[in-house]
């Protein structure tokens, strides 16, 4: 990948003359079967950034409590698109067509006009829940009915499709926009695009300008995300069979409670006994072993192409070794 962004061709993306960036984006929107995609430094950008094209100020946005649109986002609907949150206590972070419908406004000037929905696939918060497409499907169907748009924060979508076998194209059907992220288990150093219709591009252009978005040699980022897409898609996989070696392991540990279903690259336990969570995390560090107190008493482990399967084992033996 290194090798990839230090031969990269660049030129100036705010003019659209990088060739490197514009070769990522047609790539992306081509494998999602869309017209066309751009090029974001992170994730929350790209997501906001769809949030603010499909959105007026005053209206309102559906989406799960667990949301990182909602939870990680500095309140960026809020602050940046100027709309309100319609929060939906969902299964495991998702959400189905009957709380949508349940959850859409009327048409009454004492409201907020409901105007879009937004998903997470895998849910992060959840322990990296996945959808199922016939889900996906029923939700579209409420938000034709109801003139709304459907927006997916994709952060680890391709740890969905791998985990699901589920064809990109297929998401790419069903929602207006999708936001992917190249870091993380793809494992670029930096990078989130956003999908979508041409249109929709054109507007999501502008503003990720105003945001601050707008870069120049960014080529020699984007030959990250090239080379990812290209190699790093597939190998996920492995890094599901980490979890679920690790889940194994928390499952018969002294200090792990209720463990959440292990799908796809991340895993969340709660955290029983005398030791809080933040006590586990520094125990697992002096291992070697970095992990996250999400909450006083739930610990996060999330896997990725830097954990090899022999420091995946280390993890399982130093679980062992703190539960005895």
């Amino acid at each position: 990948m290194l090798e990839a962004m230090m031969q990269a061709p660049v030129g100036d993306d705010v003019f659209g003359e990088d060739p490197s960036v514009n070769k990522l984006e047609s790539m992306a929107a081509s494998l999602f079967g869309k017209e066309a995609a751009l090029y974001c430094p992170t994730g929350t950008m790209s997501n906001q950034i769809a949030i603010k094209v499909h959105t007026q100020p005053g209206d309102e946005v559906i989406c799960e409590k667990l949301s990182h649109v909602y939870q990680y986002e500095g309140g960026g609907i809020a602050f940046n698109a100027g709309a309100q949150v319609r929060l939906i206590d969902g299964d495991r972070g998702r959400i189905d067509a009957a709380q949508v419908l349940q959850s859409i406004n009327p048409d009454d000037v004492h409201k907020a006009r409901t105007s879009l929905v937004s998903l997470e696939n895998t849910a992060n918060r959840a322990g990296g829940s996945c959808y199922e497409l016939d889900t996906i499907r029923a939700i579209r169907e409420v938000c034709d009915q109801h003139q709304l748009a459907l927006h997916l924060d994709g952060a680890r979508l391709f740890n969905a499709l791998v985990a699901k076998q589920q064809p990109a194209t297929a998401f790419g059907e069903v929602f207006h926009s999708i936001s992917i992220c190249l870091n993380k288990g793809l494992g670029c150093p930096i990078g989130s695009i956003l999908i979508g219709p041409a249109a929709f591009i054109r507007k999501a252009r502008r503003v990720r300008k105003v945001f601050g978005g707008g870069m120049r040699q960014a080529g020699f980022m984007a030959a990250a995300g090239i080379y990812a897409l290209e190699n790093h898609i597939t190998r996920l996989a492995e890094d599901h069979q980490h979890a679920q070696s690790i889940a194994r392991a928390l499952s018969g540990a002294s200090f792990a409670g209720h463990l959440l279903p292990v799908e796809t690259n991340i895993v969340i336990f709660e955290v029983k006994g005398p030791r809080s969570a933040a006590e586990i995390v520094a125990a697992l560090k002096e291992q070697g072993i970095l992990a996250i107190a999400i909450s006083a008493t739930q610990i996060r482990f999330v896997l990725h192409l830097d954990v090899s399967a022999a420091m995946a084992a280390h993890v399982t033996q130093v679980i062992g070794q703190l539960s005895a």
